[in-house]
């Protein structure tokens, strides 16, 4: 399966970012081996559309489930129809919300 956590750094000790669309990193972490890539996230500072084309974004890297600390209406729109499980982040690292998607212990949005 593959996880999108948006995260402050781009490693996997790094600050989970509360923010979908503007977070500075994506980390696509891929459960079943273990890899992950850290993505700067393309569309930091575009001036509108971001939720969107972050989403956009998301789908065509094939990621099964989100867990980041918000989603904007507009994002929310266009991730419920594509079937990515969206999940509310705990404050704490990308690992620590890994671990906690793992284990079943994170919230549904």
């Amino acid at each position: 399966m593959k996880l999108m956590i948006t995260a402050k750094g781009d490693n996997l000790n790094s600050t989970i970012d509360e923010r979908y669309g503007r977070a500075e990193y994506f980390i696509i972490y891929d459960t079943d081996s273990d890899d992950f890539e850290a993505i700067r996230n393309p569309f930091l500072n575009d001036q509108g559309g971001v939720g969107v084309s972050t989403a956009k974004f998301t789908i065509e890297k094939g990621v099964n489930a989100i867990i980041s600390g918000s989603y904007g209406p507009n994002a929310m729109d266009v991730l419920k129809v594509s079937n990515i499980e969206l999940y509310k982040a705990v404050p704490g690292t990308v690992k620590e919300n890994i671990e906690l998607f793992k284990e079943g212990k994170l919230q549904k949005f």
